[in-house]
């Protein structure tokens, strides 16, 4: 294809940017950060965005923006070490440079550690979406989440959490799974759920390269790094207490997004989406990369001083990256049952062979498979609710109406006949047994 004006896809009517204020600038020090080493991509050390480049690309996002709704997302690093004036005068400029009609949000993603009164008075004030990284209960967060002088952050982040619920600010928690947690999955959700009192939250499985660049090169990852079957586990572990109580009360991304794909519809966050390439970084100084993930050489648009934000986004070469994740996906990928939600996950996880050699099978592949089987029932019971125009929690009630008529059947079975659960075993080998826990819904 050629690279002129005319040949170059055109930027989509709407994209993210994810826009880093203060670059990888952190005041912690995780041990799975994938950000910080993005310093060593800059001889200037001061990374803390101008006034001036603020204003450019708050007019160019809006005026590139087709529709309604324009989401400015505020990340880092930790972004509020740019100081809260920053942020005042963000939002003047997107008063200024907003157009009628079209309706200017903010999110913005922070450690927690910084947060006061002021912050949060302006959060609330401003509507800001805050995302708080938390990482589970105390010894499950300090495992990896400390700072600088590797000093553990769980009662910052704690108070952080508290004052943001003090002053009535929306916010939702962002719980990357790792070597130390992902074995604990109702413990982590839990208190997630009863101790933060989190209405939304994200899981994020940390696959970290192994290799001194920092970059998304080579095949081995680290011993911080969740297992690709430990992944669909925790996630199995996590949905089984959700489904029996918290559908429609707790909102959990991943099954948001698996219910969604199961309706037919796109799942519209671009791990699961076909192709990608709509959620691009600005960095401090202008530059735009392609993707949170690919912030090295290779993936660098180029800066908005030089070029037209819409340009960078609507680049032939942007578009390739967004286009590489469908068509880069090994046939393993392209038969298999659950692509229609899964669509071979991000590419940055995509450093296995498939068991034919061919490369590209994502390091999450036997875990996602495993979980996205095991709420094939459930989801497919919500979809019907939904379509009857009933709420998905109406699913709570059918399943505890299964499992009172399964209690009854165990109730009457003999130990040679075959469990009422449809395992085929035998009852006495399997919810027969002294230790089983009698009750559980079938999921498939």
């Amino acid at each position: 294809m050629s690279n002129s004006a005319e040949s170059r896809p055109a930027a989509p009517p709407a994209f993210n940017i994810m826009v880093k204020p203060v670059g990888p600038t952190c005041n912690l020090a995780c041990a799975y950060c994938y950000y910080l080493s993005k310093q060593q991509l800059y001889e200037d050390r001061r990374f803390r965005m101008s006034d001036e480049l603020l204003e450019t690309f708050t007019r160019q996002y809006i005026e590139a923006q087709k529709v309604p709704e324009v989401v400015f997302g505020w990340q880092g690093g930790e972004p509020t070490l740019i100081g809260l004036d920053f942020f005042r005068l963000a939002v003047k400029l997107q008063q200024r440079y907003g157009r009628p009609g079209v309706r200017i949000l903010n999110a913005l993603q922070t450690n927690g550690t910084t947060l006061d009164d002021a912050w949060c008075d302006f959060f609330r004030e401003h509507g800001f979406l805050i995302g708080l990284s938390l990482d589970g209960p105390e010894e499950l967060h300090n495992a990896f989440r400390v700072d600088k002088s590797h000093r553990a952050t769980f009662d910052r982040v704690m108070k952080g959490a508290a004052l943001l619920k003090e002053h009535d600010v929306d916010f939702n928690i962002l719980t990357t799974v790792h070597a130390a947690n992902a074995d604990h999955p109702v413990e982590v959700y839990r208190f997630l759920r009863d101790e933060v009192e989190a209405p939304f939250i994200q899981f994020i499985p940390i696959v970290e390269r192994d290799n001194q660049t920092g970059f998304q090169e080579g095949s081995k990852v680290t011993a911080r790094s969740v297992g690709g079957r430990q992944y669909g586990d925790f996630l199995i572990g996590v949905f089984d207490e959700w489904l029996r109580r918290d559908v429609g009360r707790v909102f959990v991304q991943v099954f948001d997004m698996a219910l969604t794909a199961s309706l037919g519809e796109r799942p519209g966050l671009c791990v699961f989406d076909e192709t990608c390439g709509a959620a691009l970084i600005l960095e401090h100084n202008g530059d735009v990369y392609a993707c949170d993930h690919f912030v090295e050489p290779r993936w660098l648009l180029g800066n908005i001083r030089d070029a037209p934000l819409v340009d960078l986004v609507g680049s032939e070469k942007q578009w390739r990256f967004g286009q590489d994740k469908r068509d880069t996906l090994p046939r393993i990928c392209r038969e298999c049952p659950v692509r229609f939600i899964c669509n071979g996950g991000c590419p940055k996880n995509r450093v296995l062979r498939a068991p034919d050699g061919e490369p590209g099978l994502n390091y999450l592949c036997e875990g996602y498979q495993a979980f996205f089987t095991h709420i094939t029932r459930p989801m497919r019971l919500m979809t019907e609710e939904l379509r009857a125009g009933r709420p998905p929690a109406g699913v709570i009630g059918l399943l505890a109406a299964e499992d009172a008529e399964l209690q009854r059947r165990f109730a009457r079975a003999r130990r040679n006949q075959p469990c009422p659960c449809d395992s085929g075993r035998k009852f006495k080998n399997c919810h027969g047994r002294p230790s089983s826990r009698p009750g559980t819904h079938r999921q498939a």
